[in-house]
């Protein structure tokens, strides 16, 4: 008997429709991911599709800590990721037990917690921000009160940097973005001096001394769209180059250099993480509706309250 090959463009839009369901995607995700699903953004933008969808499931196209945010601001829907495996250095690198015996060591400090963290992280956190809303939401505390900012060090750095706060940093960074080399990058402008650097600001602070623009991923697309410039050396993961180009397609993209051990890296600016979930694994998700994301009703409790706290000083400011 020969394998019938599967449509899974064809399938996942029958399952949808059969489902209910709403597909949120990262732009980290593959292309094949980012075309067919509903919404396509950032880490802002997929918490607030998350909360406002009528669905009754959420297929999260990402990785696991926004798949559990989709889940502490809509618990009554069901919630699947594909690959229950994918994870993030970020999430990984601040455990909360650890977190909650260096939070014990300053008190007094109000405690943002970047959104790429576990849901246990972010019980321990009085506001959440991400890439998009960090600057206003570290404005937003008094400048009189500490601030313990994890689990970004780059980040906050950054942030500290840009806000003139002196922000207690937990020490930890993204496996991509930290892999991108400024000499290597000024080496590629040195081959199109007329390229654009753009940057997320999870990078290291030497990439972000020599970009021209910072932003969060979707700050970043939007710049690319509207700047008059026609060629970029963009320094975030490779998977926003898709949207980029179908914004852009008269304009022209290149990845910035990455190294690793003290070598270039061709494939350091893929998350493996994200890049674990795959048309199959979407389509199976769907059809079995499994992995399902399960949070214990305390855990989305105490969660819920700073990310609720994020997005009302989002929307105040218009973001």
């Amino acid at each position: 008997m020969i394998a019938t090959e599967i449509d899974y463009v064809a399938e996942i839009a029958r399952l949808k429709k059969e489902k209910n369901a709403v597909i949120l995607a990262h732009y980290y995700q593959t292309s094949d991911i980012q075309d067919v699903a509903d919404y396509i953004g950032d880490s802002l933008g997929l918490s607030q599709q998350a909360a406002k969808t009528e669905a009754d499931v959420i297929v999260f196209a990402g990785v696991r800590f926004m798949a559990e945010t989709a889940k502490i601001l809509s618990p009554k829907k069901k919630v699947i990721l594909p690959d229950i495996n994918a994870g993030c250095s970020l999430e990984e690198s601040a455990p909360a037990d650890k977190f909650l015996a260096f939070k014990k060591q300053h008190p007094e400090a109000v405690v943002i917690s970047y959104v790429n963290c576990s849901a246990e992280l972010k019980t321990l956190t009085d506001i959440v921000c991400t890439s998009t809303n960090a600057i206003k939401i570290v404005e937003s505390v008094p400048k009189d009160k500490q601030i313990i900012f994890a689990p970004d060090k780059n980040l906050g750095d950054y942030l500290n940097r840009k806000t003139g706060r002196d922000m207690i940093l937990w020490d930890g960074a993204c496996m991509v973005h930290e892999a991108f080399s400024a000499d290597m990058i000024a080496a590629l402008k040195a081959k199109h001096p007329d390229a654009t650097i753009i940057a997320h600001p999870e990078s290291e602070k030497p990439v972000l001394d020599n970009a021209e623009y910072i932003g969060s991923t979707t700050g970043l697309l939007k710049y690319t769209m509207n700047s008059p410039s026609k060629e970029f050396i963009v320094a975030t993961e490779s998977g926003i180059l898709h949207q980029m180009k179908k914004a852009s397609p008269d304009k022209i993209f290149h990845i910035a250099p990455t190294v690793k051990n003290g070598h270039a890296c061709i494939a350091c600016s893929d998350c493996p993480h994200m890049k674990l979930n795959t048309m199959e694994k979407l389509y199976r998700c769907l059809l079995e509706e499994s992995p399902e994301i399960n949070l214990s009703d305390d855990i989305l409790t105490k969660a819920k309250a700073p990310i609720d706290k994020m997005l009302e000083i989002s929307a105040k400011h218009g973001l």
